[in-house]
């Protein structure tokens, strides 16, 4: 089970990401497909640690608000700097950059990829320059979602004619999101509902107007996902999606660039074994964003990790 968390003392808090610890850079649109990757540290990577890694430099590239990405990032490097790898962080803007960034080679690993569905699209356009070295968390799912109080929505089909009552609008997440082109493309004209807005800017910001609306007790309907941390942090109710406009549930991936297993077969392998249940995830994912938050992140696994000792291959030399 989640820790259950006051919402607006730690949801706040973790949703608006600043740069972290470890130097990492925040790549705009032209950062990576122009310009390439700015150099970061590895903190307190391993090059001279002994393991297997042999003091090679494994980047993980990920976008820092979409918690996902950012627990499995620390998961990640915690694990393979105890095998010798120096390990560093890049956080990116937008999934469009990620992907073309992973294809290019400009970043080694996106941690948290939902390439089934969601990304599809850049799956597509991108994938024969991607490696799917696992898919390490079954039965994500998108949906449009409402604060409990509002008990007459419960299905998306519910909103139709209901617009004036919402403002006119979706509260969405980043436009380059999964989420927002099938919200946009296929959830808003299958469910007739044009008269509807979406409107996007960030995770952080959606976060911030769902949090305002349930201090007042007001109506909104906003983009979630699971798993994330938001749903059963504010108790939100996933409305239904009889149509399937949102697609089946899918898994999430861990993908690496184009010869990473061959590059980094020791890490490849232990990736590969590693997978997480919603339970397991769940408890991450909280111990990152809620328990520890902002600025905490590898002190957070470190205890996630002595809490959950054998959900993980064992590391040699450990």
């Amino acid at each position: 089970m989640r820790t259950r968390r006051d919402p607006f003392t730690s949801g706040s808090r973790s949703a608006a990401r600043r740069p972290l610890t470890r130097r990492s850079a925040l790549l705009g649109g032209a950062g990576l497909m122009g310009l390439g990757l700015a150099a970061c540290s590895g903190g307190d990577g391993g090059s001279d640690g002994g393991g297997s890694g042999g003091g090679d430099t494994i980047t993980l590239g990920y976008i820092p608000s979409w918690t996902d990405g950012l627990s499995t990032a620390y998961l990640l490097d915690n694990r393979l700097t105890a095998m010798g790898y120096t390990v560093e962080h890049e956080q990116i803007t937008e999934a469009g950059v990620l992907y073309a960034g992973l294809a290019q080679g400009d970043v080694d690993m996106y941690p948290s990829a939902w390439p089934e569905v969601t990304h599809a699209s850049y799956m597509e356009e991108y994938g024969d320059d991607i490696e799917d070295i696992v898919a390490y968390y079954e039965g994500a799912v998108l949906n449009l979602a409402v604060p409990p109080y509002i008990d007459d929505i419960n299905s998306i089909e519910d909103l139709a004619g209901q617009a004036d009552r919402f403002g006119g609008r979706i509260v969405g997440i980043e436009p380059g999101a999964g989420i927002t082109e099938a919200t946009q493309d296929k959830v808003i004209p299958g469910y007739g509902l044009d008269d509807y807005e979406l409107v996007t800017s960030s995770t952080a910001a959606m976060i911030t107007e769902l949090e305002n609306a349930i201090k007042a007790e007001e109506d909104i309907v906003v983009t979630l996902w699971t798993p994330f941390w938001a749903m059963p942090a504010y108790d939100m109710k996933a409305l239904e999606d009889p149509e399937g406009n949102f697609g089946e549930a899918e898994a999430l991936h861990h993908l690496g660039r184009s010869g990473f297993k061959e590059d980094f077969p020791d890490a490849a392998e232990w990736i590969a074994g590693a997978k997480l249940t919603d339970e397991q995830f769940g408890s991450l994912e909280d111990k990152v964003v809620n328990e520890f938050g902002e600025g905490k992140e590898a002190e957070a696994v470190e205890a996630w990790l002595e809490e959950n000792p054998d959900v993980l291959p064992p590391v040699e030399g450990e």
